[in-house]
């Protein structure tokens, strides 16, 4: 309880210590500076008031250190969901070129570079292809396009696709998109490209996805020539599930299917948020393919533009595309930009050995995107076609059984159910949590609020008013003291009158109601003399 204020106490300015402390919110001030307390009451105080401040502050230093580690911490939750967006699902042939469709003309410019061959050996591997060797006086074509020969040569879906539906409706190559990877030319099943609508689906299981039959058509597939670092020596195709936003990366991130099984594919929806710096590294800013040579910044520094929204692969492929264009002067055709696609002869000797280096050094630093998608997946396949189901499909697409069983097989994606997973990374400590600790610890240990330090802020504002303002204008303001000897008094009219000198004998005090001297009529202003 403060005790009352005495009239000593309220003579006291504003600025005075007892009177702050008299009247502060603060808890034992009022012990420590107030009066008629012993000496060893206000020690005994003062040393308590300072080890609750000490401790307030060590408390109030270590909350802000730890908001300044900027800590995060991730919440896994579940969540239903009526109707679920369907993936993209990109399909390649794991064979990129078909015999049939090379050329003499392919073998000049693509076969040291894309299969290894030599000058010398490009007779013997027509032969092996079943294809007469080139003609007397054959002369190669000036130019060649690499991406135009994947697009001849590849395989196509209007081949390899048997049978397509979607949820049970039918489904065909007009569903697909074209797209060129590492491994040629692919086909991407609801890619949304042109603005074209995307599928979803408000079920879960087999029978709601996506369902293809596909021939690998093996016949149409190169002779292993020489072992490269290109020669496939697999059979079947490989596929990715990946969103709409993502570019496929199918060489690395892509799994098989074989010819002779049916493939089961059940998905799981998961989405992933993280942090921004500084709490985490994530990155929400799409890098320019296009290198600049007189642009600033590590190769891998996003770059805003009118870009994709941003994703890991893009990023990656972007950083690629960066690189092979500053040492190669050239693009690789399944990579983003605008640079000219590199020859095969640039293949050969730069493209490819500057891709193994970077992806050995692992120079493109891709932060995680700020928000994605991914599909967790589950596989099992069985054996497939039966006896008796070989015997059909032989009949249906005009083949021989074991050609069925050699080159036919069967991918079915579907989701496991409509339930998805949201991985979200969130702040450990945010602002609102270290104001509520520093309030708290101030409350514990000295009693005090907001309103206790503008209480404080107010009292140091009148300490300074009073002790440098204040004193300083009242220094300006005062006026100079008059001399005993003689007292020079102006009017207003500017007339000044010389008092005689006073003589320093006795005389009775003047009264406060003196009349004073009329120095002009025509002003009519009175002034009273004192003794001083």
């Amino acid at each position: 309880m403060k005790p009352p204020v005495g009239p000593e106490e309220a003579r006291l300015p504003a600025s005075d210590i007892r009177t702050f402390a008299s009247n502060c919110t603060m808890h034992g001030l009022g012990h420590v500076f107030g009066p008629g307390a012993p000496p060893a009451r206000r020690g005994l105080w003062a040393a308590a008031v300072l080890l609750a401040l000490a401790t307030f502050l060590y408390q109030v230093a270590g909350r802000v250190r730890y908001y300044g580690e900027f800590h995060h911490e991730t919440a896994l939750e579940e969540r239903e969901s009526r109707r679920l967006t369907f993936p993209a699902v990109t399909l390649c042939n794991v064979n990129p070129l078909r015999r049939s469709r090379l050329t003499p003309n392919d073998l000049h410019w693509a076969g040291p570079a894309l299969l290894g061959l030599e000058p010398a050996e490009h007779a013997a591997y027509l032969r092996a292809l079943g294809r007469p060797p080139a003609p007397p006086g054959f002369m190669p074509s000036p130019t060649f396009d690499v991406a135009r020969l994947y697009a001849r040569a590849g395989h196509a879906l209007e081949d390899m696709l048997l049978d397509c539906r979607y949820r049970g409706w039918p489904c065909g190559p007009e569903n697909f998109t074209t797209i060129f990877t590492r491994m040629g030319q692919c086909y991407t099943f609801n890619s949304g490209a042109d603005g074209a609508e995307l599928l979803s689906t408000p079920k879960g299981g087999m029978g709601n996805g996506l369902e293809v039959m596909l021939d690998v058509q093996q016949e149409e597939y190169l002779p292993v020539w020489r072992d490269v670092e290109e020669t496939p020596f697999e059979v079947g195709v490989r596929v990715q599930i990946h969103t709409q936003e993502e570019p496929p990366l199918i060489d690395q991130l892509g799994f098989g299917a074989a010819p002779g099984y049916q493939t089961f594919v059940s998905c799981q929806k998961q989405q992933l948020s993280f942090l921004p710096p500084p709490w985490g590294d994530c990155s929400s800013v799409s890098l320019d393919p296009d290198f600049e040579p007189d642009a600033p910044g590590p190769l891998g520094t996003p770059s805003p533009g009118l870009s994709p929204p941003y994703s890991l692969m893009g990023c990656r492929l972007a950083c690629q595309s960066r690189y092979v264009a500053r040492k190669c002067g050239c693009r690789m055709m399944h990579m983003p930009g605008s640079a000219p696609v590199c020859s095969p002869q640039q293949y050969k000797d730069c493209a490819h050995p500057a891709l193994d280096a970077l992806l050995r050094k692992d120079t493109c630093r891709c932060p995680n995107p700020c928000a994605s998608t991914r599909y967790a997946k589950e596989l099992s396949m069985v054996r497939m076609p039966s006896r008796a189901a070989a015997r059909y499909l032989a009949r249906k697409h005009n083949r021989s059984e074991a050609y069925i069983v050699e080159n036919v097989l069967v991918l079915d994606i579907f989701f496991e159910a409509l339930n998805y997973e949201t991985v979200e990374q969130k702040k450990a400590y945010e602002m609102s949590e270290l104001l509520g600790d520093i309030g708290g610890q101030m409350g514990l240990f000295i009693g005090a609020s907001l309103l206790t330090i503008l209480e404080i802020l107010d009292y140091l504002c009148e300490v300074f008013w009073d002790r440098v303002l204040g004193h300083r204008f009242w220094n300006r303001k005062r006026p100079q003291r008059p001399s005993s000897a003689n007292l020079l008094q102006e009017g207003p009219g500017s007339h000044r009158t010389q008092v005689p000198h006073l003589s320093p004998g006795p005389r009775p005090p003047t009264p406060c109601s003196a009349v004073a001297k009329t120095l002009s009529a025509s002003h009519r202003t009175c002034y009273l003399v004192t003794r001083l």
